[in-house]
């Protein structure tokens, strides 16, 4: 169905104006069950979708934690479906750091003349289920049917794991669901350099191994702390030595890749795939980019979390830590515990663990329709670039599926207003916004790429 123009502005109209409401909800999780309040979104959503007569359904799984499934069903009841699916809800905000309100959704034309939608949400995701939905709403009213069908899925708690979202939703409602390919965030991303343009395209992502580490010492007077057993004392060398501890990189196919698209100098090209060499050629890198690349590459830990003590007179007897362990493919909690163990050594006896949230890394094979069509729909905006598989740090929704032996890919396609060192600034940062061209080539992507995928 090919998007003539006029037609496409006006869909990119109506994505701006949608993403713009998406962020005025301020569906903010943060990870308790009564944050969130998708519900907002969900009912948005479903009176942008009423009109057109898809049959859709809304699963509550805790109050205000609402979350939309639609199916437009296709000819042919053999043939593979297709799942666009977005998230509703948002991280929270500092908005102390903020230039513009984060929930003002205000649409800002910068200092180079580019309209840009401001708002937290704006890179993560909203602007993905914004355009999905536009995108999905114009297959609906312009009555073209495919083989397979197409499921949309606005989903709720992502952000906070999907216990209240598509983890349960996939395990007990898969009927609904049921689908062969999924569409989701994030990638798209162009990497421009004096070597040519790459664009990576999410196929896999780092598993999820949080732990609550529980520090033990023994209380006592705070007035006389010489000698005594500080549980708080333990706890900071606890920290330090995570901190400092370096676990062995792992530099697969995918890295390799990932580092020829970033056109860089000879030598620090040989130094980032020479495990012995990569930690001081990190440094060589812009901090955003090295830190994200670090982290590609290797296991990581980050205590995020600290409790403990009961009066500043009172020497503590049990500090709490819960740290952000993410995995690399292949490990499972075992390597979890063996990293602890080494990271920690002797300080290990001082602990106790307690698992807080474990999913294995998943990955998505590219020898497939899907990847054939995204490819074919990207190479339209980026001819001459090359697109690449990658794997994000974070968790997203795309496991559950994955799990289910769908194949799941974060996709979506920045123009080149953004490179990647910004975007990852914006992604759960400071001043979070995205340009009219991205959600314009955003929207024509899903459109593309289901015009190609049953053929």
């Amino acid at each position: 169905m090919a998007t003539d123009p006029v037609t496409l502005d006006r869909l990119t109209s109506e994505t701006v104006e949608l993403l713009q409401a998406l962020i005025r909800n301020q569906c903010v999780n943060d990870g308790a069950v009564t944050s969130g309040h998708e519900d907002r979104s969900a009912r948005l959503l479903r009176d942008e979708l009423e009109s057109t007569g898809v049959d859709f359904q809304t699963y509550e799984l805790e109050p205000g934690r609402t979350s939309l499934v639609a199916r437009w069903e296709g000819t042919d009841p053999s043939a593979p479906a297709l799942c666009l699916m977005g998230h509703t809800d948002v991280v929270p905000v500092s908005p102390d750091g903020w230039l513009r309100d984060p929930f003002g959704g205000d649409l800002v034309r910068n200092q180079r003349g580019v309209e840009e939608v401001w708002g937290r949400g704006a890179v993560d995701m909203l602007n993905l289920t914004a355009s999905m939905t536009v995108a999905f709403r114009h297959l609906l009213t312009s009555g073209k049917r495919y083989p397979g069908d197409i499921v949309y899925f606005a989903v709720a708690d992502e952000e906070a794991g999907g216990k209240y979202g598509a983890q349960p939703l996939v395990r007990d409602e898969w009927d609904a669901l049921r689908c062969d390919w999924v569409l989701t965030e994030f990638g798209g991303i162009p990497v421009h350099s004096p070597k040519g343009s790459t664009i990576l395209v999410t196929t896999a992502e780092k598993g999820v191994g949080w732990r609550r580490l529980t520090v033990k010492g023994s209380p006592g007077h705070g007035s006389a702390p010489w000698g005594t057993d500080n549980a708080l004392v333990k706890a900071a060398e606890v920290v330090r030595r995570l901190t400092e501890y370096r676990p062995t990189p792992k530099l697969d196919e995918m890295w390799g890749a990932r580092v020829q698209a970033m056109g860089l100098p000879e030598d620090l090209h040989r130094k980032l795939l020479d495990p012995s060499a990569l930690g001081d050629a990190l440094h060589e890198l812009p901090p955003e980019v090295a830190r994200y690349s670090h982290a590609c590459c290797h296991t990581t830990f980050s205590p995020n979390v600290i409790s403990g003590g009961v009066k500043t007179n009172v020497i503590p007897d049990k500090v709490v830590l819960e740290v952000d362990i993410r995995t690399l493919p292949g490990e499972t909690g075992d390597d979890v515990m063996a990293h602890l163990r080494t990271a920690l050594g002797d300080a290990m006896d001082w602990v106790e663990v307690e698992v807080i949230h474990e999913d294995a890394s998943t990955a998505s094979a590219t020898d497939n329709p899907l990847w054939s069509a995204l490819t074919s729909a990207m190479s339209d905006a980026y001819p001459e670039a090359k697109i690449i598989p990658s794997i994000v740090t974070g968790g997203t929704d795309a496991r559950f599926f994955r799990q289910r032996g769908a194949v799941a890919y974060g996709a979506g396609l920045l123009s080149s207003e953004v490179d990647g060192g910004e975007f990852f600034r914006r992604f759960h940062g400071h001043n979070e916004r995205i340009d009219r061209e991205s959600l314009r080539l955003t929207t024509k992507l899903w459109l593309d790429v289901i015009d190609r995928l049953w053929i």
